[in-house]
């Protein structure tokens, strides 16, 4: 009997030990996870809470989670999705839960980012404009100011080139500044970055990856984007980058591949034509037959060709309560479709937040790049005749003699000076702009380390401290080989380095205190002191007269003639501020700021300036009156008033009597010297462009949010502007910088979502409209009224900025005409109107023909999915600015041995009276006249995508391919490659202005995005 006692215990134990297990592994847990409409959600976050344990639901919304837990009924899933409200679960003894999440259409707790912190969307005051990640990279950009084109309302960018890597203007409310810069500030993760740089240069955003980027938001008001003082005129773009969240480790792989190619050519004349207009400019038979030539060499064919891009990006993203990584690589490549032009990116980024404490956080956030950027002359600031313009790629295309041949029998470039019997000498084979080295590489690493500190309920403190460091190298050599062999000389090869560094640090001691109190008040104050340095230095080398190729700029030092230059630069800025934020019910809303920032830039006598700003915002729909209206969701009006600065004009110590060498060696007693002049006088005076800016603003939201309007009016005064005035020779300087000029800004903006369909099949809209108006107030205290910028440009006081001045085309000068005297004089020449009617063409004739600034630019989107598909176009447009077509001065001016724009071949001539295009010629220029001045105007398709997500597959959590295309198509009448082009870059003043720019190009690319 005992025996089995003992048997039955020990079986019992058996079963309570198996049971024990069954409990340890816990229950597997599954269901489907559907929206309000029954569709299923595929991609649901599924989180254990309090784990770091997780997974998704597949393309059906289904999801199994093993081995949760049931002990003591307290395990709880978290199912979360964007655009979803999240919920918890507590699981008990269930292993199935099916669940529906519910649309966030209530939009009180979105938060958005502003300076030194986030709001809830419905505190803000001010005119803040968001953009999603995933409409940034909806098109291959390199630069991230690329993706907010035509996204945002009051947003003006401009692709000023489209060469890899090319520069971009970005204009927020019109253009701010002079001579000044009026690009906006960036703030990545708290580090501060300007972008400047001319027509050649490298964008400093194309160093950042836009895949990297969360979101960003445009503080475009004064109000919003006064908390950053004197660099906060042009408006500030803030970006922030994708951090770690807690749940499963998330694997993703992104990449695209497609081809590029331009997407039109100038029409030219062909051999035969070109040799006739050659005969009759020179009035002799060099070309016996020109009718034999036939096409000749397409030069723009050789120039041109299909370029491949592409990019690759792993990310890693996960985390626990504690800790939180982002970590990311990338690689992206963009051959230009202009030969010899290309940009290269590696990247990486690495996001670290960790919790020390309930009361310490402490993070990281490091972005690093290498980029090597190969780049091609395009697009010459400097305006002249045909000789001028083909000093560039484009140009040595177009005016390149179709007669003549691109290389020689073995294959090496052929130059034209020794084709032809030297008749070309003064014509550059385009060939040749193709073997310079031009090269730069540039290594760029920001770095952000944070610590915040709970001090008590409600305060807190953050300590920031920033790092940019940014070097970069630039190689340059013009080779002996494309030289005519009766030009090579002992100057012949030149070649350069330039090493250029730079290390920016800021530090930000942040303090916040957030309260509520009396059950309806909210209070919040934020205190800032800041301080920020800038250290820049360069070395360049310089040397012509090279033996031979062998070793390009790798062996300067056998050339014969080398200089040497160098030069250090370093400023400073301390900044203080303060704000506060507060709101009663949800319902009104007052902010007010003030930062006060200290220069090393400003004069003695300026070195501080006081940048306040007040806001404030009702939300009506709050009010018992409004909460009736049914169709009505949100409702809400801002207003704000505030002053910004522009320090971005100033140089360093421009406010300084300075000094300079004089560029040219002395011979005393027989001994070389080099002599130092004064360069510049001091100006203590000299302070920040300043900007006082008013605006009203209306929130709509409809039909429980589907529909949502943003509308703005604002006015922009910018006073103080940095303007250079001329001084009486006496004075022993010929000019001086101080803040002489005025101008003003005002607008209109309009900005629209739509969620038309929710069903199976979602189809969303979004729209945007800004008329922005500028006009020049004052130059240099009323002394001035107008001055030409350009030859055809002028600055003129009640003008807007840039306008075109140029005499009126009038057709050509036809027999039996009265010829006025004044610019080509002659039958066949070009005829001008007598504007003031005295029978003389002189400059009293010329007269505004131009205004180069938009009546509106626009933007629109849609977006369709239906089971797994998805379908996005985009288009952006630009409406009534004007161009003036540089090129067509130099192409449509027949003085001989360069080619013409295929319309030549309707010149006029005793037999073909036309009154477009003038006769061939010798010597003499064409004068500056409208008839070069063209509607810029234009429809742009700049992207359209069709992708689809796979149904799940194990292992995987979601693949999605697709294929897409930019710039598809251009609706337009400009003659030019692009209209969408300014030569001079980021000029203030010299705007709408084409001289064969880079043009943008049309590609075609298929991606795959892959989440494990």
């Amino acid at each position: 009997m005992k025996k089995r006692i003992r048997l039955l215990f020990c079986l019992g134990l058996t079963v309570l030990a198996a049971a024990s297990g069954v409990l340890a592994q816990g229950l597997t847990v599954s269901g489907r996870v559907t929206g309000p409409d029954g569709n299923a959600l595929p991609g649901v976050s599924v989180i254990l809470k309090n784990t770091q344990r997780g997974t998704t639901t597949n393309a059906e919304g289904r999801y199994s989670f093993p081995n949760v837990s049931t002990e003591n009924g307290a395990a709880v899933l978290t199912f979360s999705f964007i655009g979803y409200v999240s919920q918890d679960v507590t699981v008990g003894n269930r292993s199935t839960i099916d669940l529906t999440l519910q649309s966030d259409d209530r939009s009180l707790n979105e938060v958005v980012v502003v300076g030194y912190g986030t709001q809830r969307k419905i505190e803000t005051t001010g005119a803040i404009a968001s953009v999603k990640a995933a409409d940034l990279v909806q098109t291959p950009v390199a630069n991230v100011a690329q993706g907010l084109q035509s996204r945002v309302a009051g947003v003006q960018v401009n692709q000023n080139t489209g060469a890899p890597g090319g520069n971009v203007s970005v204009r927020i409310r019109g253009t701010n500044s002079i001579n000044g810069s009026s690009e906006p500030l960036y703030v990545v993760d708290g580090i501060q970055i300007s972008n400047s740089g001319g027509i050649n240069d490298v964008s400093p955003l194309s160093t950042i990856n836009p895949n990297d980027i969360e979101s960003v938001e445009i503080l475009k008001d004064a109000s919003a984007s006064a908390i950053y003082g004197s660099r906060a005129a042009n408006g500030v773009v803030l970006i922030t980058t994708k951090r770690g969240k807690t749940g499963a480790t998330r694997v993703t792989l992104d990449s695209y591949y497609g081809v590029q190619k331009v997407n039109k050519t100038l029409p030219v004349l062909n051999a035969a034509q070109f040799a006739q207009l050659e005969n009759e400019v020179f009035k002799n038979n060099f070309y016996p037959n020109p009718s034999s030539l036939g096409e000749g060499t397409n030069w723009q064919n050789l120039i041109f060709r299909e370029a491949p891009i592409q990019n690759h990006q792993l990310s890693i993203n996960g985390g626990n309560e504690k800790t939180q990584l982002a970590l990311s690589a990338s690689y992206f490549n963009q051959d230009g479709i202009i030969i010899n032009s290309a940009f290269k990116r590696y990247s990486y980024r690495l996001n670290v937040d960790h919790r020390v404490s309930e009361r310490l956080k402490v993070g990281t956030s490091i972005l690093g790049s290498y980029a090597i950027n190969s780049g091609i002359t395009t697009g010459s600031e400097t305006i002249g005749d045909a000789g001028v313009v083909t000093a560039s790629i484009l140009g040595a295309a177009i005016g390149a003699p179709p007669t003549l041949v691109p290389y020689r029998a073995d294959g090496t470039i052929f130059p034209f000076g020794e084709q032809a019997g030297g008749q070309y000498r003064e014509v550059t084979n385009p060939l040749n702009f193709a073997s310079v080295l031009n090269r730069n590489a540039i290594k760029r690493t920001l770095i952000n380390l944070y610590a915040d500190f709970t001090i008590l309920k409600g305060l807190t403190y953050r300590a920031s401290f920033n790092t940019d460091l940014q070097s970069s190298l630039r190689d340059g050599y013009s080779p002996r080989s494309i030289v005519n062999k009766a030009d090579l000389n002992d100057n012949s090869g030149s070649g350069f380095k330039v090493n250029n560094n730079g290390l920016a640090l800021l530090h930000e001691s942040i303090l916040t205190y957030s309260t509520l109190f009396a059950q309806h008040h909210s209070f919040k104050a934020t205190a800032v002191v800041a301080s920020q340095s800038e250290d820049n230095n360069s070395n360049q080398i310089n040397a012509t007269g090279f033996p031979n190729d062998a070793t390009q700029n790798e062996a300067l030092q056998l050339a014969l003639t080398r200089t040497i230059t160098s030069s250090r630069s370093r400023t400073r800025l301390d900044s203080y501020l303060a704000r506060i934020n507060y709101g009663y019910k949800d319902k009104y809303f007052l902010d007010l700021t003030a930062r006060v920032d200290g220069s090393s830039r400003f004069g003695a006598n300026n070195k501080y300036g006081l940048f306040p700003a007040i806001s404030g915002a009702w939300r009506i729909i709050e009010e018992p009156f409004a909460k009736n209206i049914s169709w009505l969701s949100d409702l809400k009006l801002r207003a704000s008033y505030g002053i910004t600065g522009n320090a971005g004009g100033l140089n360093p110590y421009q406010s300084l009597a300075t000094v300079s060498a004089s560029g040219s060696d002395y011979n005393i007693n027989h001994t070389f010297a080099t002599g130092i002049n004064p360069s510049g006088i001091a100006n203590p005076d000299l302070r920040w462009e300043k900007s006082t800016q008013a605006d009203i603003g209306l929130d709509i939201s409809l039909l429980n949010n589907r529909i949502s309007v943003i509308v703005d009016a604002y006015q922009k005064t910018t006073k103080d502007l940095l303007y250079v005035k001329g001084l009486p020779l006496s004075s022993g300087y010929g000019t001086i910088t101080g803040n002489f000029a005025s101008l003003e800004n005002k607008g209109l903006e309009f900005a629209v979502n739509a969620r038309i369909l929710d069903g199976p099949l979602k189809w969303n809209v979004s729209g945007n409209m800004t008329m922005n108006r500028n006009k020049v107030l004052d130059l240099d205290g009323g002394t001035t009224q107008e001055r030409f910028i350009t030859a055809y440009s002028v600055l003129k006081v009640g003008q807007p900025l840039g306008v075109f001045k140029t005499y009126v085309f009038d057709g050509i000068n036809q027999t039996g005409e009265a010829i006025l005297p004044g610019y080509d004089g002659r039958l066949g020449g070009l005829k001008v109107k007598d504007i003031n009617g005295d029978g003389t063409i002189s400059a009293a004739d010329q007269v505004i023909t131009g205004n180069p600034n938009p009546k509106f630019i626009y933007g629109f989107s849609t977006n369709l999915s239906f089971k797994g598909f998805d379908l996005n176009m985009f288009l952006s447009g630009s409406q009534g600015n004007d161009i003036y077509n540089a090129s067509r001065l130099s192409f449509e001016m027949p003085l001989g041995q360069r080619n013409q724009l295929a319309g030549l071949a309707n010149r006029w001539s005793a037999t073909n009276p036309s009154n477009q295009y003038v006769s061939g010629f010798q010597a003499g220029r064409l004068p500056v006249t409208s008839q070069v001045v063209e509607d810029g105007s234009y429809l742009r398709c700049k992207n359209l995508t069709l992708g689809y997500t796979l149904p799940r597959i194990k292992g995987l959590q979601q693949i999605r391919v697709y294929v897409s295309t930019n710039n598809l198509f251009t609706i337009t009448k400009y003659s030019g490659f692009d209209p969408e082009v300014n030569t001079y870059a980021g000029s203030n003043t010299a705007i709408g202005i084409d001289n064969l720019v880079y043009p943008q190009a049309k590609s075609f690319l298929g991606g795959l995005q892959v989440t494990f």
